[in-house]
């Protein structure tokens, strides 16, 4: 090679489609559709951000996308590290750990096809003991890089892993084969993390708000959480994308305070490819509301996705919901502004009607959808945690994260109805 650098190809697939070719030419990458699959008369974009057209796109068009399949922080570190290769280098990383990612696409090396892998169910199932192995290795191996057959990345900063669950059994998908479950341990020094994060999903679903469907399960006495993968569906891959992608952000400018997207763009997204539009800027607004008032401060453009399962995208269910704001260490600020605010405590009736306008909701209904969430959550959170089959009775960071919610309900329902004019 000497001082030459070379220019280094992975195909992109889609599905079973190869849709087009990631290069990297002197460090910076480029993407280009395929003109067999250009010429498709279904062919669809691999991201809103990457719309089909003939000419490549340049560096900063195609870095956000592909960027954003990969996990972030500690985690990147370590899996470059795994591999020997720089940590900046996004290229590599994808060429590495990028068979199993978020949504439907898959990259390998030219002339590898993906059909050249067991389609069915090459799945390693583990014991129990394999299972504490595994949740203690992860910490060191973030997706278990470098373990031969695996080519797993979900992004993210914290440690998670692709999974198949069967309901009895915990497998790791090999060669190619679609993960079903997210397996989310327990977070290091985040007390509860897995009961707060059960409950906080369960709400959720209890509101009449889809949610990923999550289960706390134990093995032999450890506790961690398995999201079912709303972008996997009888053992098919369903196509999705982040909020970041689709806008062309890349994933560490996530937080808005970071130069990242802001709850406007969110909606204008939302509105911009959703048809027809009000049910899915609904569905995110009663996102928004409910991460605000469960007190999700880190719900960021990565925690909001895009799905395209069926004919016309729409926004996917709710996940990552976690109540941030029960641990004193974390920040007290939100990662998405409402109206003018960072911290929930600040927001007045006028920042709920700055945040109304900017989702492009009327002043009236948007007044409406808040008050009638927060006048119902307290009471669903409460039968929740009561009702034993639910096995949140008892542990104290629920406790807490009920408490915490019961204020911010009474709060946000007495800036929403005071008098303009108070005396």
């Amino acid at each position: 090679m000497g001082a030459m650098s070379m220019a280094r190809e992975l195909d992109v697939w889609l599905f079973a489609n190869r849709v087009g070719s990631l290069t990297l030419v002197a460090g910076r990458l480029n993407f280009c559709y395929a003109s067999a699959w250009l010429a498709q008369p279904d062919a669809f974009a691999l991201s809103t951000s990457l719309p089909l057209q003939a000419e490549a796109f340049d560096d900063p068009q195609t870095r956000p996308f592909f960027a954003g399949l990969l996990p972030e922080g500690r985690m990147r570190r370590l899996i470059a590290r795994q591999f020997q290769i720089s940590g900046q280098n996004d290229f590599a990383l994808l060429d590495y750990i990028g068979g199993e990612c978020a949504g439907a696409v898959t990259l390998l090396r030219p002339g590898q096809s993906i059909f050249g892998f067991p389609q069915t169910d090459d799945v390693q199932w583990l014991s129990d003991a394999e299972v504490i192995a595994l949740l203690d290795e992860l910490p060191r191996r973030p997706m278990l890089a470098g373990t031969d057959g695996f080519r797993l990345s979900l992004a993210g900063a914290q440690d998670k892993l692709p999974v198949v669950f069967d309901g009895e059994r915990i497998g790791l998908p090999r060669h190619g084969t679609p993960s079903s479950h997210i397996l989310k341990p327990a977070i290091h020094a985040v007390a509860e993390s897995v009961r707060n994060e059960a409950f906080c999903l369960a709400l959720a679903a209890a509101m009449q708000i889809k949610s990923a469907q999550t289960k706390v399960h134990t093995v032999l006495g450890r506790a961690f959480l398995l999201v079912e993968r709303y972008d996997r569906s009888a053992g098919e891959r369903l196509h999705q994308e982040d909020f970041c992608q689709a806008l062309g952000v890349m994933p560490e400018m996530k937080y808005q305070n970071e130069g990242g997207p802001n709850l406007a763009q969110c909606f204008e997204l939302v509105r911009r490819i959703t048809r027809p539009s009000a049910p899915q800027t609904l569905r995110l607004f009663e996102h928004v509301i409910f991460n605000a008032l469960i007190g999700n401060h880190d719900a960021h453009a990565k925690n909001f996705s895009l799905l395209y399962a069926g004919k016309t995208p729409v926004l996917a269910p709710l996940y990552d919901a976690l109540s941030t704001a029960v641990y004193p260490a974390l920040t007290p600020k939100m990662a998405m502004k409402i109206g003018s605010k960072y911290k929930f405590g600040e927001v007045e009736k006028r920042h709920w009607e700055q945040f109304a306008e900017s989702s492009g909701l009327a002043k009236a209904q948007a007044k409406k959808r808040i008050l009638t969430l927060a006048k119902s959550l307290p009471a669903v959170a409460h039968k929740l945690y009561a009702e034993p089959e639910h096995g949140f009775a008892g542990s104290a960071v629920v406790a807490q994260i009920i408490n915490l919610i019961e204020q911010r309900c009474a709060l946000t329902i007495l800036r929403l109805t005071e008098s303009a004019n108070p005396a």
